[in-house]
């Protein structure tokens, strides 16, 4: 089988080193880890990893997860502080523990014990712009730091500024793995996790069924448990477009905040749907030079509430589905 990568747009640049990794016959685990890190020590990137936005106090904290789709054995950090690749040390839990998830103080001490490389993820020109943020509501990194209540600051300093990347791949073996990253909501509370770390809300795979992991407000996600039921859509047999649209629709319902989600199926048919202007993703197959980035499926929110409902009907799904790949933002990798 062809090994195929699917992305959030600012993945891009990563896929290549995940599709170094299937081309040698690797495995999707390795390939979704790879890219992951690319994008943890880019600092340009300022939703993840080194470089990534900080929370109201001026602290990057990092998030992350890993799941295998084959065992389902998952890895997950939160809040961690210090460490370059939150990705390898989310495996690292999944691997070396009996445990899924370690937060905090003690996914940093799980770090150290491993040896993770350490770095100083808050670069100057993040720093910069955490300082401008501050100023915009009359604060200061000192006055900010000596206030016993943050909640009234973090309500001026949060916007829609949300990044996260996540990997989904399928490699020649037919096996998929799932990653996501991020440094979070920038500004946020200290100790606010979103989806991503959260197995099943922000991240999930399930080799027999397929793939799916979400960008934006990760609260959303939580509360629809978004990526563990676009597999369970999968798995009843809901074409991968239709699936984004309609975990992009279950977002719509709650709340208008910027979310986007990419799925994969086991046969390699992707696709991506978003309720923002203008949100591409990215995908690669191991016959492929070069990635190509495709626009999402735009979703937009009504005023009317829709009515929510169970997954379709597979007859209901047939006579509603195109074709895989006949419209932006979903498509076939080659087999």
């Amino acid at each position: 089988m062809t090994g195929v990568i699917v992305a959030s747009g600012n993945g891009a640049s990563a896929l290549p080193a995940g599709m170094r990794v299937l081309a040698r016959g690797g495995s999707a685990l390795d390939a979704v880890e790879a890219c992951a890190k690319v994008i943890e020590a880019d600092i340009t990137d300022t939703s993840v990893g080194r470089g990534g936005k900080p929370n109201v106090l001026g602290e990057v904290e990092l998030d992350a997860s890993i799941v295998d789709g084959t065992t389902h054995r998952s890895g997950a950090v939160a809040a961690l502080k210090g460490y370059l690749h939150p990705i390898s040390v989310a495996r690292a839990v999944m691997e070396r523990t009996p445990h899924v998830f370690i937060v905090g103080d003690g996914a940093a001490r799980f770090a150290r014990e491993i040896g993770a490389e350490t770095t100083e993820n808050l670069t100057p020109s993040t720093r910069k712009l955490w300082v401008e943020r501050l100023r915009s509501v009359g604060e200061t990194p000192a006055s900010v730091r000596r206030r016993s209540k943050l909640l009234p600051i973090v309500r001026k300093t949060v916007r829609e500024e949300r990044g996260t990347v996540n990997f989904l791949a399928i490699d020649g073996h037919g096996d998929l793995a799932s990653a996501v990253t991020t440094s979070g909501w920038a500004y946020k509370y200290p100790g606010r996790v979103g989806d991503s770390p959260v197995v099943g809300a922000g991240n999930y795979c399930d080799s027999r069924y397929g793939a799916a992991a979400c960008t934006g407000y990760g609260e959303l996600a939580i509360r629809n448990v978004t990526a563990k039921t676009a597999v369970d859509r999968l798995a009843s047999g809901m074409p991968p477009d239709m699936v984004a649209r309609a975990a992009i629709a279950d977002a719509n319902e709650l709340e208008d905040a910027a979310f986007n989600i990419v799925v994969l199926s086991p046969k390699g048919v992707h696709a991506s749907a978003t309720n923002r202007e203008g949100r591409r993703y990215v995908w690669m197959t191991t016959r492929m030079e070069e990635p190509v980035l495709v626009a999402r499926m735009l979703v937009k929110r009504t005023t009317r509430r829709p009515q929510r409902g169970p997954p379709l009907s597979r007859a209901s799904e047939r006579s509603r589905s195109r074709p895989p790949g006949s419209a932006s933002g979903s498509g076939r990798a080659p087999r």
